[in-house]
């Protein structure tokens, strides 16, 4: 009698979809592509918790003009971190180390990348907290915990309440640009904008934490030291309109809000 294999039916289960989306980073992926989920694992510990700030970065500080704009900052929970800032263009060990940022920015925001005509005119503000613990400061190692990218433009538009028909404003922009000219920035956060161009010096086009340290004043601290620092000798006030952001997600409009006292604007990246 002759031995036959025993076969399997196998059927497609069309209705367990492989295309994941990571509830920590944000980010989609193909279950079981090996690609896949190895750009997944690395991105998200890099949102999660940084990058590492290491010697070959800071061996080529004075090459690149890396500046230190703040020693000692202390966040809300206690720890201590320092702000550095040099050229978006910038080459070498740091040239690559900011693309792999700007890579990992541009991932969690969704957002296209800068183009390098953006880059040749902005600064990259990066916040350093140390990441081990070491009586040397020679052989403290640190992270990348913050950045945020600041670029010099001209104009924005100011961000005014949204349009509501059963209630008068007392906004003066408002009252001088009728509701059907406003600019809808975004429909789902409800920013609206007055359409007229405003002299606008700073604009922020990324602005990024890790969300090991989100809320405890990172983001706050980079921006104040763009807008104290980015043009030399004349310190920018986001309450009177000197600062504009991109379009902003959920969080960035909060600390759009928060940080410029509804004074910053937006402007068309």
């Amino acid at each position: 009698k002759e031995n036959k294999k025993t076969l399997t039916q196998l059927h497609f289960a069309l209705e367990t979809s492989v295309l994941c989306t990571c509830a920590t980073c944000g980010l989609s992926y193909t279950k079981g592509a090996p690609d896949d989920e190895i750009l997944h694992r690395s991105h998200c510990v890099r949102v999660q918790r940084g990058m590492d700030w290491a010697r070959e970065e800071e061996k080529e500080r004075i090459k690149a003009g890396v500046e230190e704009i703040a020693s000692v900052v202390r966040l809300k929970d206690g720890r201590k971190g320092r702000i550095i800032c040099f050229k978006a263009d910038v080459g070498g060990k740091i040239g690559s180390k900011l693309k792999t940022v700007l890579e990992t920015i541009s991932l969690a925001l969704s957002s296209p990348p800068l183009l390098p005509a953006t880059l040749r005119t902005s600064k990259i503000y990066i916040f350093l907290v140390p990441s081990t613990p070491s009586t040397s400061s020679t052989n403290t190692r640190e992270r990348i915990v913050g950045c945020v990218i600041a670029q010099r433009i001209s104009t924005a538009m100011a961000v005014v309440p949204a349009p509501d028909p059963n209630m008068p404003s007392n906004s003066s922009e408002r009252e001088q640009t009728p509701s059907s000219q406003l600019v809808n920035v975004d429909p789902t956060l409800g920013i609206f904008c007055s359409p007229s161009p405003l002299p606008t010096p700073l604009g922020i086009p990324r602005l990024f934490v890790t969300t090991s340290h989100r809320r405890l004043g990172v983001a706050t601290a980079l921006l104040s030291a763009a807008a104290r620092t980015f043009i030399h000798g004349c310190p920018l006030d986001p309450t009177k309109g000197e600062v504009a952001f991109t379009q902003p997600t959920s969080g960035g409009q909060a600390v759009m809000q928060n940080w410029g006292r509804g004074g910053v604007r937006v402007y068309e990246e």
